[in-house]
């Protein structure tokens, strides 16, 4: 076939390495042709492109060390499962296996976790909405639940008298430990006195009773010692409740936020360098409750990591569908792969990894998507070598939010796998075709067509 003429362009290039087979050679690390043993032109032969793919090995392991760095080092701490961040039925349900509760922030959310097979009262259920119905349901199966404004306990008064029950609440609190933005919208704010005016306003009513506080921060927390600060100011709120109004505090939910070995935006440091290890995390919030609790008391260490545990378990391959070059002088790429499947595309930079070794030069490209949006891009700015037409780029960690943000836009939703222990391959939820995007919808006869 004849090649098309394209006008040279001159980058000047500063990666690449002499290398006698190709002149220059892309970084060998940058090569991935499995998966947990599981060849990548295998995976995508029998389930397309593109393709989530999850690890096992890889979940479970990132979760026993994570475990491991907390549990050795305060006696007292429960693990629970960030629904939101991968719901996907058989990822919550390793993690249960592995002793995990479950956090929810939604009724939908709260449904997918019993009808999984967690019991109400091993539930956690959070957020800023929570409707009467679902309410009722999560007290009566015993759920524990963390209060997010007045009003809502003001529904769970009411609840309650109509059960004829006395219900135990958390509350969510929200502080200044130095993370900006701070994160004001949910709960009561500590420094403000509205925190001790909820305390109050469930001290007034004979059908509640305090027994928790939370505090979610925020997300993608670079700063172990923004939860040395939190940790400390939930410490001296739940002894001033004991003091003052006779609640003895169950448990300190502290939330997640924790991050994972991605690269934000704007960070120029590999994840390496720039993400703190989550035994510095561990270590600086255990050792903020053992100087600051009071003698033999260790009330419950609640952690709702999400994205530190399960970002590095998933992978997306992809496919290269063409090549331009822009007007920059930059080579763009176009990838079956959109931000409608990669949602956190617009805040990471994944790794990006080819199906095999690549002759030529790296050079400043841009990675799109095949949505016909002008937002549609992976990444804006990558140095890779000439990459022909079919190959498949591997991009990581991608196992946290893409799965629950994505959304059904231009393209169908595809395919997302498993590779169990034993490397064998389990699809765990099919990819869409027409029917799931019409089956809820009904065309009026006067509209119809034939």
């Amino acid at each position: 076939m004849k090649r098309v003429y394209e006008k040279p362009v001159i980058n000047r290039i500063n990666v690449g390495f002499a290398n006698k087979v190709s002149g220059k050679a892309f970084y060998s690390s940058r090569v991935r042709d499995n998966i947990d043993g599981v060849p990548i032109e295998e995976l995508v032969e029998k389930f397309g492109s593109p393709l989530f793919v999850f690890s096992e090995r890889r979940l479970r392991e990132k979760f026993r060390n994570f475990k491991r760095a907390f549990e050795t080092r305060y006696p007292n701490v429960e693990f629970t499962w960030s629904y939101k961040t991968n719901y996907l039925k058989a990822i919550c349900a390793i993690l249960h296996q592995e002793g995990e509760t479950a956090e929810v922030v939604s009724e939908f959310e709260y449904e997918k976790a019993r009808r999984l097979g967690i019991p109400g009262d091993r539930i956690i259920f959070n957020g800023p909405y929570k409707p009467l119905p679902a309410l009722e349901r999560a007290i009566s199966e015993g759920a524990r639940i963390n209060v997010d404004t007045f009003e809502e306990l003001a529904d769970i008064e009411e609840i309650a008298k109509k059960l004829g029950q006395k219900v135990k609440v958390g509350i969510r609190i929200n502080m200044d430990t130095g993370i900006k933005p701070q994160w004001s919208r949910f709960g009561f704010n500590l420094e403000s006195g509205q925190a001790e005016d909820a305390v109050k306003r469930i001290a007034s009513s004979r059908w509640l009773e305090l027994n928790g506080l939370h505090c979610h921060m925020g997300t993608f927390i670079l700063e172990p010692k923004a939860y040395e600060i939190e940790v400390k100011k939930m410490v001296e709120f739940a002894y001033l409740i004991e003091d003052n109004y006779g609640y003895k505090i169950e448990y300190l939910d502290i939330g997640g936020g924790l991050p994972s070995k991605n690269r934000l935006k704007g960070i120029y440091l590999p994840p390496e360098v720039a993400v703190p290890d989550i035994e510095e995390y561990a270590e600086r919030i255990t050792t903020a409750l053992l100087e600051n609790l009071r003698p033999g008391d260790f009330p419950k260490l609640v952690i709702e990591a999400g994205r530190a545990i399960v970002d590095e378990a998933g992978f997306l391959i992809t496919t290269v569908y063409a090549t331009k070059r822009l007007p920059n002088g930059y080579r763009g790429y176009v990838l079956d792969a959109g931000v409608n499947i990669l949602f956190t595309a617009f805040w990471y930079n994944f790794k990006v990894e080819v199906d095999r070794p690549l002759r030529g030069s790296p050079e400043p490209s841009i990675l799109y998507g095949p949505l016909c949006m002008n937002i549609d891009v992976i990444n804006d700015l990558e140095y890779l070598p000439p990459l022909p037409r079919g190959t498949r780029l591997i991009l990581s960690p991608v196992g946290a939010y893409n799965t629950t943000q994505w959304m059904q836009f231009i393209r169908y939703r595809p395919n997302v796998v498993l590779i169990d222990l034993e490397g064998n391959v389990h699809l765990i939820r099919e990819a869409e075709d027409i029917e799931d995007i019409e089956g809820k919808e009904r065309l009026p006869d006067h509209l119809k067509l034939n």
